[in-house]
């Protein structure tokens, strides 16, 4: 009984510590994420949150994370104009996070995830795939809100795609930022299922609302 007891301990003890370094590994790359400013900066990060999903396995965190910093480094490239590189940085965020997936069904943040990744191959043509990946985006977008229907980065990806389209398409500024706005009180009460899930979005909500004409 001494033995088993010992036993019992030591796995306890084994498991906690093999937890507790995978969560430091997790939360230090969230931070270096965070601080990725260049294209290669974003590559960087996604193949090391990849590396620790690989030694995990049976984690969706790290492989959320991964698709994350492509889908960064496509709104990075985004911005300077260099649309045509977006199919191929959306491929290597869909290939990690379809491996995020499949560890964590009807996850309402792997869904947000994949309209981002319609959005960034939508911009690659937006008149021609509109109706195509717009359609796409809208659709996941929906099943993230059907699982979590508070989830500020729903609201947050709700404005950007108001704030940003034009008028005579059905867009506004003004509503986008009221938009804007419920996301940034769905943030001053949302929680987090764990620690290693998603929290990110706050700041882009607080920098429209404090920019606004």
């Amino acid at each position: 009984m001494k033995k088993l007891f010992l036993s019992t301990l030591l796995f306890m003890a084994v498991s906690t510590y093999a937890q507790s370094n995978f969560e430091k590994a997790v939360t230090d790359k969230i931070s270096k994420m965070e601080q990725a400013k260049t294209p290669e900066d974003f590559t960087a990060v996604s193949n090391d949150f990849a590396r620790i999903g690989d030694k995990e396995k049976t984690q969706w965190q790290p492989y959320y994370y991964a698709a994350q910093a492509s889908i960064e480094k496509g709104r990075n490239l985004m911005r300077t104009g260099k649309l045509t590189e977006l199919d191929a940085i959306a491929a290597e965020a869909q290939n990690n996070l379809d491996k995020a997936s499949d560890l964590s069904k009807d996850n309402a943040e792997i869904f947000i995830l994949q309209k981002m990744i319609h959005n960034l191959k939508m911009m690659v043509d937006p008149q021609s795939r509109f109706m195509s990946e717009g359609m796409l985006g809208a659709d996941a977008l929906a099943k993230a809100e059907k699982l979590d229907p508070e989830n500020p980065r729903i609201s947050l990806l709700k404005a950007e795609d108001i704030y940003y389209t034009p008028e005579q398409f059905g867009g506004s500024k003004s509503k986008g930022l009221e938009m804007f706005q419920k996301s940034l009180d769905q943030f001053k009460v949302y929680q987090p299922k764990t620690t290693l899930d998603p929290n990110w979005g706050k700041g882009e909500a607080e920098y429209f609302l404090s920019n606004k004409p």
